[in-house]
């Protein structure tokens, strides 16, 4: 199966489960000192969160039973485990995060040469684009958007490949 629509697949799974918003609350003093809640819509480019942490396994299948029978970590139908956590700023939201194996030398990881990679949520994944280009960071792809959000590539300067997801609104 292709690696893209494999991962198109789970991030549509992940976001269907999901509903956070780029907004977040924050408290504000009043003039009698109590807290009141405002929305704010916050646009800063930025990392929110962690959507994935994907690595090598030399036999994948045997990894997987390790996880399961060790530390009880169950596996779907694509073979990645969803962990469900809950937004600080707002409580009721709860974000998924995948995990998953891939067989050693995959080239979903490409051009990196490590064993690992990490996909972050991130916001207005438009500006942070234009950030990193002005930094001079490596970009590895363009852009590709999807119904469930939008998607690039980039290296670190320690030569790690990272999956930058921006979900659609509602959808973290």
């Amino acid at each position: 199966m292709n690696k893209h629509i494999f991962f198109a697949l789970l991030v549509f799974s992940i976001a269907s489960c999901t509903s956070n918003t780029p907004s977040k609350e924050i408290g504000i003093p009043t003039d009698n000192n109590e807290e009141k809640a405002e929305v704010i819509n916050d646009t800063t480019p930025k990392v929110v969160g962690i959507g994935g942490i994907f690595f090598y396994a030399d036999d994948v299948e045997r990894s997987k039973e390790w996880y399961k029978k060790n530390l009880g970590i169950e596996t779907n139908d694509w073979g990645s485990a969803s962990f469900e956590s809950r937004s600080l700023n707002n409580t009721q939201d709860v974000n998924d995060m995948q995990w998953k194996p891939f067989k050693a030398g995959d080239e979903y990881f490409a051009p990196s040469k490590k064993e690992f990679m990490i996909n972050y949520i991130v916001q207005n994944l438009e500006g942070m684009v234009r950030n990193l280009k002005a930094n001079g960071a490596t970009i590895l792809d363009t852009m590709e958007t999807y119904d469930f959000g939008k998607f690039i590539h980039i290296m670190d300067e320690e030569g790690n490949k990272i999956e930058l997801w921006e979900p659609i609104s509602g959808e973290e």
